[in-house]
């Protein structure tokens, strides 16, 4: 049984590197013997094409999706409903005489029932994801795509406004910037609402501000303490708690306009004057004049020019796309990019696919669960049943539910994170499941040579060649060591 991933014995060829380490993942036909000749060429060619990370909205597939403006009011109103519902059913309550309905209970309650359009808005948004991905060629700009959500997080868990936006968050502050400058990434990801009102900056309040001398409120340092500690910085790179909490006082007044429109479209980001900390503020050494919002727009440039940052995301560049512990050589000369073209994300990734590195290390790093979901319907192709719900369901039991990571610091990157025993059994039952539902199942000993390739153990090999039947044998493919690691 091949439901315990291994370290393959057997060096995988370059396209399987490109496939794999960079990309989603094979497809069935000759993917892999098609890029043999030229697997680094293959890569940079997807990086040229134009506006490639984006989703386009003229796709009629993607009409129905919302910017998080029109998504975050969407929720605002359904949660008014959703409240004036339950008031009045209270209210109800409380009366029993005016509480019965000649209509009888069933339409009374049916009279009662708000429909989540939370879930409608992301389960849109899902299936917008699952679908670039899939159609991907050969994914490694899709991969950027999902370094970076997680890199920088928000949870569809905080409240219903996180998770109707949450896709557009992704649409309109990651997606435009993977292959652009990392200061235009943060200053965006930073401004969106979504963002804000996950690390609670609406709750922030300058002690010193007209709204908290009248409040008597102060700073939530939470945005500005993981800016610095995991979009930035990171832990260990010098500052201090009083770095954090002027960052904070510089940070305040950054908030999404309310339900009322009272400082804004409802929904949208705006710069609230009243609670924003005045005066000068000093953060790393450095002093920043009062300057309303420009003051932490001035920090965030700075910020991310640091050599601190630029060694921050060469580390986990390197962790996610070569080895959970990246040589020092490969961590420096990512860093060293980074800060020679000001953080140009194109240049980096380029740089990833000319190092030696990446082409000469094993590839043992364990896909993790979206990566092996991903790959998996890739590989399947058509399947019985609706999506993306099955999708969704299965990065659910297998621990990484879309857009929702346990903290700040986003899902982990490390195999250990994903190889329990539980974990690899719910592998094995998903693999079980894509092959019973799979609509059209080939040889599973020539989708063997066209997903794996030469690369394929004699394990494996005599394995699925002894497979009792089709499904069996493509069960067996989905768990083998191979197909299982990038």
């Amino acid at each position: 049984m091949l439901a315990a991933p291994v370290s393959n014995p057997v060096p995988p060829d370059k396209a399987l590197v490109a496939l794999n380490r960079f990309g989603l993942g094979a497809r069935p036909g000759d993917e892999l013997g098609k890029i043999a000749a030229d697997p680094r060429g293959y890569l940079k060619a997807e990086l040229k094409q134009q506006d490639i990370a984006l989703i386009p909205p003229d796709d009629p597939q993607n009409a129905g999706l919302l910017d998080s403006t029109a998504a975050i009011q969407a929720s605002m109103a359904a949660v008014m409903e959703r409240k004036t519902a339950r008031d009045e059913k209270a209210a109800a309550a409380m009366q029993p005489t005016a509480a019965a309905d000649p209509a009888g209970p069933a339409d009374a309650k049916a009279k009662s029932a708000v429909p989540r359009v939370e879930a409608d808005i992301y389960r849109d948004e899902a299936r917008a994801r699952f679908d670039k991905a899939l159609a991907a060629t050969p994914g490694f700009v899709e991969r950027l795509v999902g370094f970076w959500s997680n890199h920088f997080c928000v949870s569809v868990a905080k409240a219903p406004v996180v998770r109707a936006s949450a896709g557009a968050f992704e649409r309109e502050a990651i997606r435009p910037f993977v292959l652009g400058r990392f200061a235009d990434m943060l200053l965006t990801v930073e401004h969106h609402p979504a963002m804000l009102f996950y690390l609670d900056n609406q709750q922030s309040i300058g002690p010193d501000s007209r709204a908290g001398k009248r409040r008597g409120r102060g700073l939530n340092e939470n945005l500005a303490r993981e800016i610095l500690e995991l979009h930035t910085l990171g832990v260990g790179s010098g500052y201090a708690q009083a770095d954090v909490t002027s960052f904070a006082g510089m940070l305040t007044g950054w908030t999404m306009a309310g339900r009322e429109g009272r400082l804004g479209e409802p929904g949208t980001f705006v710069f609230n004057a009243n609670t924003h900390q005045p005066g000068e503020a000093m953060l790393l050494g450095r002093t920043y004049p009062g300057g309303g919002m420009g003051q932490a727009e001035a920090a965030l440039n700075d910020i991310a020019r640091h050599p601190a940052t630029a060694r921050h995301i060469a580390v986990k560049l390197a962790r996610h796309f070569i080895a959970d512990d990246p040589t020092p050589a490969a961590v420096e000369r990512l860093a060293a990019v980074f800060t020679k073209t000001d953080g140009d994300l194109r240049s980096i990734a380029l740089t990833l696919i000319d190092m030696p590195e990446t082409w000469s290390t094993p590839l043992t790093k364990l896909r993790s669960p979206l990566d092996y979901v991903v790959a998996l319907r890739r590989a399947v192709g058509a399947t019985a049943g609706n999506e993306p719900q099955r999708s969704l369901r299965w990065l659910n039991v297998l621990g990484e539910p879309l857009w929702q990571p346990p903290g700040p610091n986003g899902f982990s990157d490390q195999t250990d994170a994903w190889t329990s025993a539980e974990g690899l059994k719910t592998r094995l039952d998903i693999a079980w499941q894509a092959a019973k539902q799979a609509n059209d199942i080939g040889d599973p000993n020539e989708m063997l040579a066209s997903l794996i390739g030469t690369s394929v153990s004699a394990e494996t090999k005599q394995a699925i060649s002894r497979a009792e039947s089709k499904q069996q044998g493509l069960a067996l493919l989905l768990m083998a060591p191979e197909f299982q690691r990038r």
